[in-house]
């Protein structure tokens, strides 16, 4: 029977898989990672709250779509937790970390990759829903919607759990990884294969999904005649979310491919080498997310333009106490059909009067 170490520290894996992280996270390159790493993380937990709240506070964006929007910016918020807590974990620290330290650190990784995955997932199936009857928004109830992202979390955090539940090495070193020094290789290769065949099924039915909706776009336009915006809105919603998907899925595979190598046990790959850069490309994604929102679209901008306008007035009305407070015209309730009207006022009382064409382009 196989002897289990479940009260070793990590030293004894880091040592028995002759992992070496000392020598990788010291000198110029350690503050690079750290200060790259924390100001994607403050951009991260700022931008992501904007389009939270700005889901909230718009009525114009309580639909499923942003409702599910909003919970995949919940879960790049989240991921910019995990790499915080990976930040002060790491490096020569991580021989420190005892088990189930350790088994966190990895778990707040794994459930936001997890939430942020099942979550587009959710997104393609809701989108298939609409875009197949013409609709720019689906059926799905808040309660529906609701029960989902409750899913979504439910299903993010067991998968974060499962090494901690029984999946590793703590009992058979022989098959540690040298990347993660206490999972099994096997849980690796089923970690990493799984995340890119659904990747690869995202791609191909988004794909499907696209070119279906400019066929019935192109085919409706000659024969209606409705609004020419209405009929793009759907077209726009999808390369919104296909963008997502395609940033998602660059910033993740290079990780994944890593990976699944170390589950293979490729010793000649050099993965040691590039793991920490191919971390850094994956905590890009949850901050080129919140930007791709604002470019592609125009109301979430300026939403969201609007509630930093606001924001800024507020801190410095008391310095302008003779003028009209900014904060009375800021209030916009975003429920009304006068959005472009609303945001020429904001984008005159702060100061950036592009608002108003931003809402007509």
């Amino acid at each position: 029977m196989n002897e289990c170490y479940y009260d070793k520290r990590m030293d004894f894996f880091y040592n028995k898989t002759k992992t070496d992280t000392a020598d990788e996270w010291t000198g110029p390159q350690l503050i690079v990672v750290l200060c790259f790493g924390t100001f994607f993380c403050l951009f991260i937990f700022i931008s992501n709250s904007l389009v939270i709240a700005a889901v909230v506070k718009n009525k114009k964006f309580h639909f499923p779509f942003y409702y599910l929007l909003a919970n995949l910016a919940a879960a790049d918020f989240f991921a910019g937790i995990a790499y915080v807590f990976l930040m002060f974990n790491t490096g020569p620290v991580s021989k420190t970390l005892t088990v189930n330290r350790w088994f966190l650190r990895q778990g707040l990784l794994d459930t936001s990759l997890t939430a942020s995955l099942v979550n587009l997932l959710v997104i393609a199936v809701e989108r298939h829903m609409s875009i197949m009857r013409m609709k720019i928004h689906s059926n799905l109830t808040k309660k529906r919607v609701t029960f989902l992202i409750i899913s979504i979390w439910a299903i993010a955090i067991f998968m974060g759990a499962v090494p901690t539940l029984g999946w590793n090495c703590l009992c058979d070193i022989t098959v540690c990884s040298s990347l993660a020094p206490i999972y099994s290789r096997s849980y690796l290769v089923f970690w990493s294969v799984l995340n890119l065949v659904v990747f690869f099924i995202m791609v191909v039915v988004y794909i499907r999904i696209y070119m279906y909706v400019q066929r019935k776009t192109n085919v409706l336009s000659s024969h209606t005649s409705g609004s020419i915006s209405r009929r793009k809105t759907p077209v726009k919603l999808m390369k919104t979310v296909m963008t997502v998907l395609g940033a998602f899925v660059v910033c993740w595979t290079p990780g994944l491919v890593v990976l699944l190598l170390d589950g293979l046990n490729c010793t000649y790959c050099g993965i040691q080498n590039v793991k920490r850069w191919f971390l850094l490309l994956a905590l890009l994604n949850s901050v080129m997310n919140p930007i791709i929102y604002s470019y592609k679209d125009d109301e979430m901008w300026g939403t969201m333009k609007k509630m930093i306008c606001c924001f800024s007035e507020d801190k410095s009305q008391d310095r302008r106490s003779s003028r009209i407070p900014s904060t009375v015209l800021c209030r916009s309730t975003d429920t009304s059909g006068h959005y472009i009207e609303d945001g020429i006022i904001q984008g005159t009382i702060c100061g950036k009067g592009d608002l108003g064409d931003k809402g007509n382009s």
